[in-house]
């Protein structure tokens, strides 16, 4: 029997805000292509579009959005110069870097990740890639698959870089040092569980130590700390 009290059907809770992103390239129908893939997905959305790397900067200053796809040959600045201005402007600090990058020609994927990127993506990725590729950087962890990160090590040791600056580590314990090597070698967490018998989520607490002794972004950051700190074999025996 009704009591007449009318029913109410609870409102469904309110939709997470879209991942919103700044598309950096210069090539205009790549850039396009991007903003309509983007735009089309559901929970992510476009909020401008730089065709150089200064205006990257000033855009990301002015929308401060979650992920910045960064081409890396950008004219009047650099993609990597801008990821540096980008990162280490206390006004982006939520913001991420994603680097788009041609991994044969561009020599300068390591030096992006030292300016602070979160990660790098091919140009030859697929749309699904680089949509998920969007949702992890923006999620906070670093997109360096252990596959890339290692070929990443190969490329940046055997090419004609200077060799990377010197990493204080003494702050670092004895089981942090191991999982740091682990990282630097491209292994995922439960790759490093399993390789020192450790659960994965101890691996994270180890992760989160890492992060904030060496005062590191993300995974990524990790890996150049693996690299300066002297803890990742250099192939020929140099260290």
């Amino acid at each position: 029997m009704s009591t007449g009290t009318p029913s109410h059907t609870p409102s469904p809770p309110d939709p997470s805000p879209p991942v919103r992103v700044l598309l950096a390239e210069d090539q205009v129908m790549i850039r396009d292509s991007f903003k309509i893939l983007i735009d089309a997905t559901p929970g992510l959305a476009t909020v401008g579009e730089a065709g150089t790397g200064t205006e990257a900067v000033f855009l990301a200053r002015l929308h401060r959005p979650d992920v910045v796809l960064m081409d890396v040959r950008m004219p009047e600045m650099d993609g990597i110069e801008a990821t540096r201005r980008i990162c280490a402007d206390p006004a982006c600090a939520g913001t991420r870097v994603l680097i788009l990058t041609t991994f044969d020609l561009d020599e300068y994927v390591y030096a992006s990740l030292q300016a602070g990127a979160s990660g790098f993506l091919l140009k030859s990725a697929g749309a699904s890639e680089l949509l998920a590729a969007i949702g992890v950087v923006a999620s906070g962890e670093a997109l360096l698959a252990p596959t890339v990160t290692r070929r990443l090590i190969t490329e940046f040791l055997h090419g004609p870089r200077s060799a990377p600056a010197t990493r204080d580590l003494d702050a670092v314990t004895q089981r942090e040092r191991e999982v740091l090597t682990l990282i630097g070698r491209g292994m995922s967490n439960a790759e490093i569980a399993e390789h020192l018998h450790l659960t994965v989520g101890t691996v994270k607490t180890h992760i989160g130590r890492l992060l904030a002794k060496l005062d590191a972004r993300d995974r990524a950051q990790l890996v150049i700390a693996a690299y300066e700190g002297g803890l990742v074999a250099i192939p020929d025996g140099r260290r």
